[in-house]
């Protein structure tokens, strides 16, 4: 079941999380268990800046004893301990929740101390890097859109574009680490949301684990953000690894994936699961259904289905 969305404006900047917002609150009913936002802000001028999003608990364990916060208080302390010990210099920290926050860092490594920073963070119990980069940040918890939205304040989030996601758990459990979107660990920018299933996922996954990829989940769909993630390290363009993915994966399937300045989707060869796009010279939207369009622009508009096997990239 499931409900993807996708925005991007051309040129300009806009309220994406009040736009996303309003978009997977529509589409609700098609996964009531949690909601995604992967929302690309401007990235900052010092190219070693980044911006981190993580956890350090679920929004369940807050009931889970008298010293639950205590618990969560040393975590976060933790993280705050492994970051300095990689020579990264919190430059701002916010409280998304009582559980889950949002970091810039200055950082002057490169990308394998990087790495080797993030994989140190994600050794500790209970933490979790929701997403990691110079524009993207991942939001993601139980609860509808307007839950979600409200807890960790999106509504009036400045960007470019935006993916997002309602999910129906079908497989795995209700909790944060489940829930879409996936980002690429470990690179930075790139998220997908998807609707479907792919049927070869452990084989092209034990693929990817042998090029040295990570995964941190069981879900097929973060399969998709780390297999273009490998396709753009490889060289290839976006619009051609969409493409290849739909040669390569198999399944029913139609995911929409995000770059730092691009957005993306294709759809299989049978075309079954569902996609309404529209676009204009300065926007571009596309939902799982026609009415999360229209719950973003509310005068009258054209639409359409795109076909099997299409593949589509917009630039911001």
């Amino acid at each position: 079941m499931c409900g993807i969305a996708g925005v991007i404006h051309r040129g300009k900047t806009s309220d994406i999380g009040s736009e996303m917002t309003q978009m997977l609150l529509s589409l609700k009913h098609r996964g009531p268990d949690s909601t995604g936002f992967a929302v690309y802000g401007k990235p900052a001028d010092n190219n070693n800046e980044f911006v981190m999003r993580f956890k350090v608990a679920e929004q369940e364990d807050l009931g889970k004893g008298s010293n639950i916060r205590t618990v969560i208080a040393d975590r976060r302390a933790a993280v705050d301990a492994r970051m300095a010990e990689h020579n990264a210099k919190i430059l701002t920290e916010v409280d998304a929740t009582e559980y889950a926050y949002r970091y810039t860092f200055g950082f002057d490594g490169d990308d394998a101390a990087l790495e080797k920073m993030t994989r140190y963070i994600e050794e500790l119990d209970g933490a979790e890097i929701l997403s990691l980069g110079r524009g993207l940040e991942l939001i993601k918890d139980l609860g509808d859109a307007t839950v979600v939205s409200d807890q960790y304040g999106l509504k009036g989030f400045q960007g470019t574009h935006a993916l997002g996601h309602t999910r129906m758990a079908t497989e795995s459990d209700v909790d944060i680490r489940s829930a879409h979107p996936y980002w690429a660990y470990p690179y930075n920018d790139i998220s997908v949301v998807h609707n479907g299933q792919i049927t070869n996922y452990w084989i092209m996954r034990r693929q990817m684990e042998y090029k040295g990829h990570r995964f941190l989940s069981n879900c097929d769909s973060e399969l998709l953000a780390v297999y273009t993630a490998d396709k753009l390290n490889d060289g290839y363009t976006l619009e051609d690894s969409l493409r290849q993915s739909i040669e390569e994966i198999d399944g029913v399937f139609t995911y929409v994936v995000a770059t730092k300045d691009c957005l993306g989707m294709a759809k299989d060869t049978m075309a079954a699961k569902p996609m309404v796009l529209f676009e204009s010279d300065e926007l571009v939207v596309l939902a799982s259904e026609e009415g999360a369009i229209r719950a973003m622009i509310p005068h009258e508009i054209d639409t359409y289905d795109p076909y099997d096997e299409e593949v589509r990239v917009w630039q911001a």
